[in-house]
C-alpha cells in the first residue's frame, strides 16, 4: 500500500536552530521570507522557541527550533540543501544581501549545483542553493 499524497499538500521542513534571531536576520532580510509564526517557549525542558518562515503563497514553510534547555546542535551536511527555483540569473545583489545578513557563500560538492546555482549557507551551516533553472518534474 502506498502513502496517500496529494500535488497540493503544504510541506514543512524542520530544523533545530543555534540562534533564531540569526537565521531570521538570514532568511527573512537576507532572503526575503516572511515571518509566517512565531512562539517563544520557556526554560523547562521540552519548551521551545519556533520560527516558521516562508513566502505567503508558498505551498511550503521552514520550521526553525531552539529550546533553551536542551539545545540541539545542527548537524547539516553538504549535501543538506533547501533549492530555489529563480528561472534565470541569481542577481549578484541578493547574494551579497544574503552574505550581509549572515550568510557565506560556499562551494558545493556536487558540480551540478555550481554550473546551475549559487549556494549559500545560513548561520546554522544549512545550505540554501538558487538554482538558475525552472523546476520541471519531467
Amino acid at each position: 500500500m502506498t502513502a496517500p499524497a496529494l500535488a497540493s499538500a503544504h510541506v514543512r521542513i524542520a530544523r533545530p536552530s543555534r540562534d533564531l534571531a540569526a537565521a531570521e536576520e538570514f532568511w527573512v532580510r537576507g532572503l526575503g521570507l516572511s515571518v509566517v509564526y512565531r512562539a517563544e517557549g520557556g526554560p523547562e525542558p521540552g519548551e521551545h522557541d519556533l520560527l516558521m518562515l516562508g513566502w505567503p503563497d508558498a505551498s511550503w514553510h521552514l520550521e526553525l527550533v531552539h529550546e533553551q534547555a536542551a539545545p540541539v546542535e545542527p548537524r547539516p551536511t553538504a549535501e543538506d540543501l533547501l533549492v530555489v527555483y529563480v528561472d534565470g540569473p541569481v542577481p549578484e545583489e541578493l547574494v551579497t544581501r544574503l552574505a550581509a545578513h549572515g550568510g557565506k557563500r560556499v562551494a558545493s560538492p556536487n558540480p551540478y549545483w555550481n554550473e546551475w546555482g549559487v549556494t549559500v549557507e545560513d548561520p546554522d551551516g544549512y545550505r540554501l542553493v538558487l538554482c538558475t533553472r525552472a523546476w520541471s518534474n519531467s
